[in-house]
């Protein structure tokens, strides 16, 4: 199955976002990250959603579980269909995350409740960066996991990891727990402040469930024709 795009709207106003949105004829899957929600609020998401697209807000909640259930429940009421936690919160945050979010919904009149997904390490970490800094010992691929883990047993859809980590995570994990990857780049980009990134084809051979892409899409000289360049690549995979 072909991964799913999410373009990510690094963006430091929403002006420059829905301009580049506006290239596109057709709906596409977005992410919003914190420096366009801290600059816009709520009124970027009604704007993106008025344009038909959906929307990956991505802003990494992390704190005492009372307050990320109170944080989800008004990121559910904004309509977006994918939203995130850090795991390093713990078991009882992310269940905290998740009842928030139902219950937002519910409020909302929403039949579906949008997709929870948990950071595990940011592509940007390394394993020397997560042992001398983090103090967090062992194998890269063993924390993930755990984290991962937690984020299942707490109740979440999925977790943001690598591409290289997809493969574990649907062996070790569960076949269906979402993999959504961030440090896609086409072949030739420059790898910018990631760490572990992958080209689509190879993000897909690995079995990533969705793609974020985004300097190699927001960058280009022509976004719509880099982007069809992403889809092409994974279809002939």
């Amino acid at each position: 199955m072909t991964p799913t795009i999410m373009i990510a709207l690094d963006f430091p106003t929403g002006q420059k976002a829905l301009e580049f949105l506006d290239q596109f004829k057709e709906p596409v899957y977005v992410k919003v990250g914190m420096e366009l929600y801290y600059s816009e609020g709520p009124s970027i998401i009604e704007e993106i959603k008025k344009r038909g697209h959906k929307i990956f807000l991505d802003l990494k909640l992390h704190d005492i579980p009372n307050t990320v259930k109170s944080a989800m429940k008004v990121l559910a009421r904004l309509g977006v269909d994918v939203t995130n936690v850090h795991a390093a919160g713990g078991i009882k945050m992310m269940q905290a995350a998740k009842e928030g979010l139902e219950e937002g919904a519910r409020e909302r009149g929403q039949e579906e409740v949008p997709m929870l997904i948990a950071v595990t390490q940011l592509t940007s970490t390394d394993e020397e960066m997560m042992r001398s800094e983090l103090r967090i010992d062992g194998k890269m691929e063993d924390v993930v996991v755990h984290y991962a883990e937690n984020a299942r047993k707490a109740g979440l859809d999925g977790v943001v990891c690598s591409a290289w980590e997809s493969p574990m995570i649907h062996e070790r994990v569960a076949a269906d727990f979402k993999t959504i990857t961030p440090g896609i780049r086409l072949a030739g980009d420059a790898k910018g402040d990631q760490s572990r990134v992958a080209t689509p084809a190879k993000a897909k051979a690995l079995g990533s469930d969705y793609l974020v892409i985004g300097r190699s899409i927001t960058k280009a000289a022509d976004p719509v024709a880099a982007y069809r360049r992403c889809m092409e690549e994974m279809e002939n995979e």
